[in-house]
């Protein structure tokens, strides 16, 4: 009779039939990983807002202004509470995972990793800000609080806010929307895509900052601004989302807490 020999696969072999899936670079740039990441996040952004952004005698809660608008949208449909955009983005998430049909394998080494990687990713733009020597004006709130009034709390809200929120309004949902348009109903190619969705994301990110002074544009805030949203959106097509809003995160922190002077 004819006797079928099988071979044992070696661990190459294995790595091909996972899609090499379970490697760290693989399993950081998932859903999975990027949703656990930025629970903590979310959670210390929520209550750090009522803690050092709130005026309980007035009601009224500072935020950045990605948050606002974002929580102005949910409010047309009917949904009201500025606490709202933070557990939709967990929620987007995970049904990415779950329609993604990805494993739930979670690694704490892997999420220890995104740390610091996406601390090292925020030193290259501190750099390039302090070369601008504006390096605490480059970051300041989209509202335009004066930085001087606010306390350190505040501050690492203001940065978790915003890497969290400003990555999910210009990186999350633009370049999901962009690349739709121009890939899907422009029948552009995937490249031309990514480059509109790169481009225009990150000059809408700009417009979306405090660009303007006495004089008019102030050309060094929009190069800093369109530079910052070229490289982010560049960090989250390659690397996630969980990655990219930590690294933002880090950069203002790095910039509003740790190099702030009083």
């Amino acid at each position: 009779p004819h006797m079928a020999i099988r071979r044992t696969p070696r661990r190459s072999d294995r790595a091909t039939l996972r899609g090499a899936s379970d490697d760290y670079w693989s399993l950081s740039a998932r859903p999975l990983h990027s949703l656990v990441l930025l629970l903590p996040l979310v959670i210390a952004y929520e209550v750090m807002a009522l803690t050092y952004l709130t005026e309980w005698s007035s009601g009224i809660q500072r935020t950045v202004l990605a948050h606002r608008l974002l929580s102005s949208f949910l409010e047309l449909f009917g949904v009201i509470g500025l606490m709202l955009p933070g557990p939709l983005m967990l929620l987007v998430l995970l049904a990415w995972h779950i329609f993604s049909k990805d494993r739930w394998t979670l690694r704490p080494l892997v999420l220890v990793g995104m740390v610091l990687e996406s601390i090292l990713w925020a030193l290259p733009l501190v750099v390039f800000a302090a070369l601008l020597q504006r390096a605490e004006a480059a970051a300041a709130l989209a509202a335009g609080t004066d930085l001087h009034t606010l306390s350190t709390g505040a501050r690492v809200a203001i940065s978790l806010g915003a890497g969290l929120y400003e990555e999910l309004l210009f990186r999350l949902i633009a370049i999901a929307l962009l690349h739709a348009i121009v890939k899907d109903l422009l029948g552009q190619s995937e490249s031309i895509a990514r480059v509109v969705a790169i481009v225009v994301s990150s000059l809408l990110f700009a417009i979306y900052h405090p660009i303007t002074g006495p004089a008019g544009i102030e050309w060094w805030k929009l190069i800093f601004y369109f530079t910052a949203g070229v490289f982010f959106a560049s960090l989250y097509l390659a690397r996630g989302f969980g990655v990219v809003v930590a690294t933002h995160a880090a950069y203002d922190i790095i910039v509003l807490v740790l190099l702030h002077r009083p």
